[in-house]
């Protein structure tokens, strides 16, 4: 259904608003996983599968066999912790938002992965999450700016109290347990305060009990309780573990005195034989007997080690680091294999090469990756330290990958090896911010942050400076070229689109329009270009005149900040700050 919405538009154009439901899209698989959310990451009581965050949505993932994936539907703002109840019936997710805002805490029924409960309550941010052992309970702690935590009855789908977590002395509490036994029993700790806590149910309150430890000051990362509930042991950022009796609520022991875990302990599980299982700060995967606080083994992995998740009773765990990495452990030697890696910053952009889908090429912050379609396994990292690739692009034929990156240069690598092939210094002042080749492969284009379009011709071991062309005021965000290279098409975030000459490096036609264009696509006839922005509108436009010819409003909130065409030109696909990808048909933009 469309509802033409007549206002005024240049040309005397119309602006079509969206007013039908769109069909979903099923999820054929994704890479990626926020593991910089401290126990993000979980494995299902049916030992099957793990839960952990992405972005704004928790993601279900088989262990064994033929890999399925799956989102649990439910906010628009990033998760910060993650929990699962006892018998696997519930899984909670809670979230950050902007500041003067409440976070969201979303509960999910396993089974039907429905939304079960949405509560809302704690400021900005939700630290951590746990259920009670009979599910009747969930245990929220808010973040810094919120300091409290609270009760929620699952059973009326209610809060049913709250207390400030922490002394006014203290700091912020930051870990959350609870007992494997009691329901009304659980612990936080933080910037140096521990509490137990005790429920008082009929009368609706909480009642504290801090533990004091003496002249020590520390602040706690993470809380595991004993099975038997007579310890809980807590993980500080100075590198060792503090032992407190539930039962007595007095400290009983610290350690390691000697060997501290490097960066603090921020991540622990607790095995059914009594070990400690330890993630540290700088990579530490450790196995540790509480008592003679010795390390019995202990592995490097790569980035800090954010969860410790045991399968079953611990003969094999996951660990979730914050370079977006899960690995399995076997015990009791640690023997590790990695199980699914991603970027751990913003994906920049993603590239094919020309005429195969089998692979691609992702940029971020520090590297390169490219990646096998099919089993969407990484077949090769290209690392830059202390840089960002900002754009990349394959050479047609396939032989190198351009890539354009923050410090203003373009590098070239092997997608077999990753060797650098060459590089161009200074290619742009203010980082090259877009890039792509001449279907001959004879020249390269970039585009930079000063609003500089620059041709580089390429010869066999030699990058010469052909031209530059300015007239944009603004940050170049897309170039694209012809199939005959004759023109160029190039973006920028000044509100204009402009097309140029390839031959005579002059403008043949200019595009503007009231946004911040973020990119742009020739429909495969060439006659028209499309381009996204901040204004949440596809527009259509006419290469020979720059005349718009139509405009389409394809997002209710927020930027579209990506777009493609398909070859057929039959549809094309949308994505932005509304965090949908949209499939629409170019005629019709239904």
């Amino acid at each position: 259904i469309w509802a033409p919405r007549r206002s005024w538009q240049p040309r005397s154009t119309i602006c079509y608003t969206r007013t039908m439901a769109y069909q979903p899209l099923q999820l054929d698989s994704c890479i990626g996983f926020s593991g910089k959310v401290p126990a993000g990451l979980q494995v299902h009581p049916n030992k099957e599968q793990i839960v952990y965050p992405l972005g704004s949505a928790p993601i279900i993932k088989k262990i064994a066999g033929k890999k399925s994936q799956q989102f649990l539907a439910g906010d628009n703002n990033n998760i910060s912790c993650v929990a699962i109840s006892r018998s696997g019936r519930y899984v909670a997710a809670g979230t950050s938002t902007h500041q003067g805002y409440q976070a969201d805490i979303v509960v999910w029924d396993w089974k039907t992965l429905a939304e079960k409960f949405r509560f809302k309550l704690h400021k900005v941010k939700v630290q951590a999450l746990v259920f009670s052992p009979n599910e009747s309970f969930l245990f929220s702690l808010g973040g810094q700016d919120d300091a409290s935590v609270v009760v929620w009855d699952l059973e009326k789908g209610a809060v049913l109290c709250g207390s400030p977590v922490a002394p006014a002395a203290a700091g912020q509490g930051i870990a959350l347990a609870v007992c494997n036994s009691k329901d009304t029993t659980f612990v936080t700790a933080g910037d140096n305060t521990i509490r137990i806590w005790d429920v008082d149910v009929p009368n609706r309150k909480l009642k504290p009990i801090d533990i004091s430890l003496g002249a020590l000051r520390r602040v706690v990362n993470c809380i595991q309780v004993s099975e038997d509930d007579e310890f809980a042991y807590l993980g500080t950022t100075s590198g060792d573990i503090v032992q407190v009796s539930i039962r007595t609520r007095l400290f009983k022991a610290i350690g390691p005195e000697k060997t501290k875990i490097e960066q603090g302990v921020t991540a622990l599980a607790l095995v059914r034989n009594g070990e400690l299982l330890i993630g540290g700060g700088a990579g530490t995967v450790a196995r540790m007997r509480p008592g003679t606080w010795k390390i019995e083994a202990q592995k490097k992995v790569e980035g800090g080690v954010t969860s410790v998740a045991l399968r079953g009773d611990g003969h094999e765990f996951f660990a979730g680091t914050t370079f977006a990495t899960i690995y399995k452990f076997s015990l009791p030697e640690l023997v590790s294999e990695v199980r699914s890696v991603g970027h751990y910053e913003r994906v920049n952009q993603i590239a094919f090469p020309r005429g195969t889908s089998e692979l691609f090429a992702t940029c971020s912050v520090n590297d390169i990756r490219v990646w096998q379609t099919a089993a969407n396994k990484e077949a090769l990292r290209i690392t830059v330290p202390n840089k960002e690739c900002h754009c990349i692009a394959f050479q047609p034929d396939g032989k190198f990958i351009v890539s354009g990156w923050d410090d203003g240069v373009v590098r070239a690598f092997t997608p077999q090896t990753g060797k650098l092939l060459f590089e161009i210094p200074n290619a742009q002042n203010k980082g090259v911010t877009a890039i792509t080749l001449t279907n001959d492969g004879a020249r390269l284009i970039t585009g930079g942050g000063e609003g500089l379009v620059r041709v580089w011709k390429l010869g066999r071991d030699t990058q010469t400076l052909v031209t530059g062309m300015k007239e944009h005021k603004g940050l170049i965000t897309d170039v694209r070229v012809r199939k005959n290279d004759a023109e160029l098409v190039s973006a920028s975030a000044d509100g204009t689109c402009i097309v140029w000459d390839l031959t005579r490096f002059v403008r043949n036609q200019i595009l503007f329009a009231n946004t911040v264009f973020k990119q742009v696509r020739y429909r495969p006839d060439e006659a028209q270009v499309l381009t996204v922005g901040s204004d949440r509108k596809a527009g259509y436009w006419e290469v020979f005149d720059g005349s718009l010819i139509r405009e389409v409003e394809v997002s209710a909130a927020g930027s579209v900040n990506a777009l493609d065409i398909s070859a057929d030109g039959v549809s094309f696909v949308t994505g932005g700050d509304d965090r949908l990808i949209k499939v629409f048909t170019y005629k019709e933009a239904v």
